[in-house]
């Protein structure tokens, strides 16, 4: 009921059943991908719900299961500027400041943008001295290093290690997974690499999967995979459209805000 998703118990079907669904697929491939959405994310909130009831106050503490918090931070728009706009700035180029919070497909934006910079004859070269000028939003690595004394931090980004290295530097070398640039001898970029099929979401499943509980904050609509699978999600410095989208999922604007909200997730 709760997903709106019809399916028969199978044990309706005898013994062999049990413990199975059934579900009929004679209708389209879109319908067929929305109730599968649907089935995950009853099973995502059941997971957290059934979390939560095994932490009663009535369980004695010595049987509560004790939590392993990791913290996972979107880089761009979260903790430094978003660094397409600020190459699309200076090298006066308006089209390359599309970014995530336009797009949701990242490969098709990333196709977008490396067939403008082949039209312009621009390469990592120019890119690179670009993100040099560019330093981490005020109040972030303050905020990194105080997010870091009390839990485990990754920062989950898009961006690629060509990119993200000057920046991490500047952050105090917090840990990132991200991708990676494909580059001729002349500086060209000629393609990319992602880690894997959303790489976000992903992640955040494996680290579940060893026993991790997930707390995520991002901006952008790729972000929302890995908030509405983690424990605690938030939206952080995020346009009012993916806000209004989404307003079940808490949103701030400012570091002590997001520091707070992570802390009171984690009581």
């Amino acid at each position: 009921m709760e997903e709106k998703v019809a399916v028969i118990s199978g044990a309706a079907f005898g013994p062999g059943g049990e413990g199975f669904i059934r579900c009929c697929y004679a209708t389209s491939m879109k319908d067929i991908a929305e109730a599968l959405t649907r089935m995950d994310n009853f099973l995502t909130n059941l997971r957290k719900k059934q979390a939560r009831e095994a932490e009663l106050p009535s369980t004695p503490i010595h049987k509560r299961r004790q939590h392993m918090y990791i913290t996972c931070l979107d880089m761009e728009g979260v903790l430094v500027p978003e660094i397409w706009i600020a190459f699309a700035e200076a090298s006066g180029i308006p089209a390359l400041k599309r970014t995530t919070r336009d797009e949701p497909d990242y490969h098709k934006l990333m196709e977008y943008r490396l067939g403008i910079l082949r039209e312009h004859g621009l390469g990592l070269r120019e890119i690179q001295a670009t993100i040099a000028q560019i330093d981490p939003l005020p109040g972030a690595r303050a905020f990194l290093d105080e997010l870091r004394s009390f839990t485990q931090v990754l920062i989950l980004s898009d961006t690629f290690e060509q990119f993200a290295q000057p920046l991490m530097k500047k952050l105090n070398w917090p840990t990132l997974f991200c991708n990676t640039l494909e580059v001729a001898p002349d500086g060209a970029i000629t393609g990319f690499r992602m880690r894997c099929p959303q790489s976000k979401l992903t992640t955040v499943k494996a680290l579940q999967s060893i026993g991790y509980d997930t707390i995520a904050a991002g901006d952008s609509y790729n972000d929302l995979g890995m908030i509405q699978a983690s424990r605690a999600g938030f939206l952080f410095k995020s346009t009012a459209q993916i806000k209004a989208d989404h307003p079940e999922v808490p949103a701030y604007e400012g570091f002590d805000e997001l520091l707070a909200a992570i802390r009171r997730a984690m009581d």
